[in-house]
């Protein structure tokens, strides 16, 4: 079997989305699905490929740069010799968002033509996985996080992730510089959060690097271990190691982290070996579910926790190819009053993450990712280019 054409089909789609405190229902995003066709029939699928989960599509500049650089690095090729394309790609420096789009495409080649869940492929360990909610920042007052950290816990999920303050000031509304950050808002955040949904449910804080001293971060983090937070994840820049390291021995909070940083899993082996953090982060976004993969097995080489960033459906192969004492949970969002997580995938002919009455998200039992693709939507909505 050869890989004969490599290309990526746009499409118009609307998806509810939040910013700085306004919902906006059912913006309008161009979507992208990526195919690696083969010789024999088979194709390969992913979808998005751009910021969070699956729900953005590729810009024109990285479909470009996909068609004419990385396609001719697998046409004529055999669709299984998915590690060799991986090496390829990581030694011409392409971006690890498109080296992802491609890997998960070959990945879901592979599962449709084994009629497996790529998950199954990799080698199952789980069928579920422990969800928590996260949210989008900016959400409103700290009244409002804690009335929506209630919703969601009635809505079924054991825990529940806080995006605080950032480029965006609570008090007047508008849109700030990142510095000086907004750390008493965000610590009224989290006092009315766990106010509001009690102990028994886990609460995560994830200000996005936003704290730019350690001593912000150190003060922060010193509270957050008062409210029983289950982790402290990317509090300060990422570039730089020291203070991560400093933090980490101060603090009994475990420091989740790198999140964004470059490097994918030669980065998180680097900060493991360096005790940065006390849980690791990767998503398939930083190199496709191969890197996720090396990189949970270096985590678990270590015992450092792996918590997967990010949601969308590779994301969730991983970890259903992974044991829960390394990789815990799935990061479902985001989510914020008003916006509809459940109805995004318009495309899909079932939703790829749906949520069950414990909090748990069930893998797609469809083979390869599990996309049960709605063609005559995308048919109907192409971007001709």
């Amino acid at each position: 079997m050869k890989i004969v054409d490599v290309d990526i089909v746009p499409f118009r789609t609307a998806v509810d989305r939040f910013h700085n405190g306004v919902l906006r229902p059912q913006a309008p995003v161009t979507q992208t699905l990526t195919r690696v066709v083969t010789d024999g029939g088979a194709v390969g699928y992913c979808l998005g490929g751009q910021g969070h989960g699956d729900q953005e599509g590729l810009t024109p500049a990285a479909r470009s740069q996909l068609l004419g650089r990385m396609k001719p690095l697998l046409v004529g090729h055999n669709p299984f010799d998915r590690e060799k394309f991986w090496q390829w790609m990581w030694a011409a420096k392409m971006p690890e968002n498109l080296m992802g789009v491609v890997d998960m495409a070959l990945w879901d080649l592979i599962g449709r033509v084994a009629n497996l869940p790529v998950y199954q492929v990799l080698g199952g360990c789980r069928d579920r996985v422990k969800a928590y909610a996260s949210t989008y920042p900016n959400m409103g007052t700290p009244d409002e996080y804690a009335e929506h950290a209630l919703a969601c816990q009635r809505a079924g999920y054991q825990a529940y992730k806080i995006h605080p303050y950032y480029y965006w000031d609570p008090a007047t509304r508008r849109d700030v510089p990142g510095r000086p950050s907004h750390m008493r808002w965000d610590l009224d955040v989290c006092r009315a959060v766990r106010a509001a949904v009690g102990d028994e449910m886990t609460l995560m804080y994830d200000p996005w690097g936003t704290y730019h001293t350690f001593e912000e971060a150190l003060l922060v983090g010193r509270e957050l271990e008062r409210l029983h937070f289950a982790w402290f994840e990317h509090p300060m820049p990422e570039h730089r190691v020291q203070p991560y390291i400093r933090l980490c021995r101060e603090l009994s909070i475990p420091i989740c982290s790198p999140e964004i940083i470059d490097g994918s899993v030669f980065t998180r082996a680097d900060w493991i070996q360096r005790e940065a953090s006390d849980i690791s982060r990767i998503d398939v976004l930083r190199g496709g579910i191969t890197a996720a993969r090396k990189t949970v097995a270096v985590c678990e080489a270590y015992g450092v926790k792996c918590e997967v960033h990010m949601s969308g459906i590779g994301n969730l192969q991983v970890l259903g190819a992974s044991s829960e004492d390394t990789c815990e949970y799935y990061e479902r969002g985001l989510l914020a009053p008003g916006v509809d997580y459940d109805a995004s995938y318009p495309y899909l002919k079932e939703p790829c993450d749906p949520l069950d009455a414990d909090g748990y998200v069930r893998l797609p039992p469809g083979p390869g990712l599990g996309y049960a693709l709605d063609w005559d939507y995308i048919d109907a909505n192409r971007v001709e280019e």
